[in-house]
């Protein structure tokens, strides 16, 4: 058996124990949203937090998937305001004891073409960084603007800069400024953005705010 053969198999079992690990997951999820109504409990705080667990299910097990096939980028037309809050609503979840106001302004009734599964898994890994630049109180905003036959999404936040002699190497592919990052969140990003047809960038970086760019591609109106 080849080395990549052999990589293939284990990669196949591997996912095969994560899924199974999941649908418990998603099993007690459900178990637990039957309780609160049994019990007549109404938590927004629990409702989201079981809504993040249940997409975060689904993101991973597409994922897996994904693992099945080197050409995996799917596009699909969906709402981009829709997709967009639905990121946000789930980075919530690593704000956690930070004081972090969450600012968004989407544009309506803009239709782009991504891959739904990628492009969450590229914006949420941006908020999830913006959030960890914040020690403990700070402001992220998330905006959107029609411009042609490209929606520009700008995600800022207020938190500690980027040193300027590593920006050039944010996207490079095992770079990270992390302890236990493994320098692909990024490199990944940028790949599946341009995969898509889109791409991301580091606006700026500064004592004000950081500031990244993606931009995605608005499809044409059906005649």
């Amino acid at each position: 058996m080849s080395e990549n053969s052999t990589i293939q198999q284990q990669a196949r079992h591997i996912g095969h124990e994560i899924r199974n690990q999941l649908s418990i997951c998603d099993i007690y999820s459900e178990i637990i949203k039957k309780h609160l109504i049994k019990e007549n409990i109404n938590n927004p705080s629990i409702d989201n937090a079981l809504a993040c667990i249940q997409n975060a299910v689904k993101l991973i097990g597409n994922n897996l998937i994904d693992l099945k096939s080197l050409d995996n980028i799917i596009l699909h037309v969906c709402d981009s305001k829709k997709l967009l809050s639905a990121c946000v609503e789930m980075s919530r979840v690593y704000i956690q004891d930070k004081n972090i106001d969450v600012i968004t302004d989407f544009a309506d009734n803009v239709l782009i073409n991504v891959d739904e599964n990628k492009f969450q898994g590229c914006l949420i890994n941006i908020l999830k960084n913006a959030v960890e630049a914040i020690d403990k109180k700070g402001t992220i905003t998330v905006k959107s603007i029609a411009d042609d036959d490209k929606l520009k999404i700008n995600i800022s936040n207020t938190g500690s800069p980027i040193p300027k002699n590593i920006q050039n190497t944010l996207f490079d592919d095992g770079f990270t400024t992390k302890k236990t990052g493994s320098g692909i969140g990024l490199y990944l990003c940028k790949k599946h953005l341009e995969d898509m047809n889109g791409s991301v960038s580091l606006v700026r970086s500064d004592t004000t705010c950081t500031e990244f760019e993606i931009t995605v591609y608005i499809p044409p109106l059906a005649e």
